[in-house]
C-alpha cells in the first residue's frame, strides 16, 4: 500500500519535478558557473578567471555606474508607485458606493498602462518628450518655463525614466490594494467606531492599514522586482545614454551578453542582479512582516 501511494505520489510530481530542474534550477548552475569563465558565445574554448568578472563589474565605473543607476531607479519607483498606488485605491473604493460608473472608468484608465505594450508606451513616451515637437515642453513653454531635453541631460534621464516607471507602476499596485481593500470586513469599521474611531484618518491607522499588512508586503516585493529588472523603457527610449547615465543593470547584462557576446562577464551580472534581489526580498519580508497581521 505504501509503495503503491509513493509510486503514484512519484507519477503526480515528477514531470512538474522534472520540469523545475531543466528549466530553472540547471539553467541557474549553468548561469552561476559561467560566471567564473570568460566564455563568449561562438567560442570553442573558454579560460577560468574566477572572481575576474565579478571584479570587472564592481572595480570599472561602468559596472558601479550601472548598480548605482539601478538603485536609484528603484529606491525612486517603489515607494512612489507603492504610495501612489494606494492612495489611488484609496481614493476609487471610496467612491465605488456613490458614484460607480466613474469609478469604473477611473479604475480602467489607471490600468491601461499595465496593459499597455510596454515597447508601444516607450515609444509614445519619447514621442511626448521630444525635445521640440513634444507635448511636455509645449506645456511648458505655454506655462513661460524653459523646455527640458529629457532624455539627453546626464542629469535628468535617470529621473525622466523612473517617472515613466511610476506611472507605469500605479495601477497595478492600485488593482492589489483594491483586492486588500475588498477584503476588509465592514464590521471592524464598526468597531473602530464604536471605540471613538470615527474620522476618516484615524480609520485608516486603526483598521485600513493594519489590514492591509499582507496586500503591501505582496505590493512592495512585486513592485521591487519589477523595478530592478527596469529594461524595456532603457532600451527603447536612451540605450542606456547619454553617456551611460540612464544604464541599468539588466540592461548592462543585455548589452554584454547579446551585443558584445561576453557571456561570461553577462553571467556575472546576473548572478549579482539575483543575488541583489533575494537580498532585498529578505529584507523586506523580515522588517515588514513584523507588522502584518494575518487573519
Amino acid at each position: 500500500m505504501m509503495l503503491r501511494r509513493a509510486v503514484i505520489d512519484l507519477v503526480l510530481v515528477g514531470p512538474a519535478a522534472l520540469a523545475l530542474v531543466v528549466f530553472i534550477f540547471l539553467p541557474v548552475a549553468v548561469v552561476v558557473v559561467l560566471s567564473f569563465t570568460d566564455y563568449q558565445f561562438g567560442a570553442t574554448r573558454f579560460e577560468w578567471v574566477g572572481l575576474g568578472n565579478y571584479a570587472d563589474l564592481f572595480g570599472s565605473r561602468l559596472g558601479r555606474n550601472a548598480l548605482i543607476n539601478t538603485l536609484v531607479y528603484a529606491a525612486i519607483v517603489i515607494p512612489a508607485s507603492v504610495g501612489l498606488g494606494l492612495l489611488v485605491a484609496l481614493g476609487l473604493h471610496g467612491i465605488a458606493h456613490t458614484v460607480p460608473r466613474v469609478s469604473a472608468v477611473l479604475r480602467a484608465v489607471y490600468f491601461l498602462p499595465v496593459a499597455a505594450t510596454l515597447v508601444a508606451m516607450a515609444v509614445a513616451w519619447q514621442m511626448l518628450l521630444h525635445p521640440s515637437l513634444g507635448l511636455v515642453n509645449q506645456w511648458l513653454a505655454g506655462l513661460g518655463l524653459p523646455s527640458r531635453q529629457w532624455l539627453s541631460d546626464r542629469g535628468l534621464v535617470l529621473y525622466t525614466l523612473a517617472a515613466i516607471g511610476v506611472w507605469q507602476s500605479v495601477g497595478y499596485n492600485m488593482v492589489l490594494f483594491l483586492a486588500g481593500l475588498a477584503a476588509i470586513p465592514p464590521t471592524l469599521y464598526d468597531a473602530a467606531a464604536v471605540d471613538g474611531a470615527e474620522g476618516g484618518w484615524s480609520r485608516f491607522w486603526v483598521v485600513t492599514w493594519p489590514m492591509l499588512g499582507p496586500t503591501t508586503l505582496f505590493v512592495m516585493i512585486v513592485t521591487a522586482a519589477n523595478a530592478f529588472r527596469v529594461f524595456e523603457t532603457v532600451a527603447t527610449m536612451t540605450q542606456g545614454g547619454p553617456a551611460f547615465a540612464s544604464d541599468t543593470i539588466v540592461y548592462a547584462l543585455y548589452r554584454e551578453g547579446f551585443v558584445y557576446f561576453k557571456a561570461g562577464y553577462a553571467s556575472a551580472i546576473t548572478v549579482v542582479f539575483f543575488a541583489a534581489l533575494l537580498l532585498l526580498t529578505a529584507i523586506q519580508i523580515a522588517v515588514v512582516e513584523r507588522r502584518v497581521h494575518y487573519r
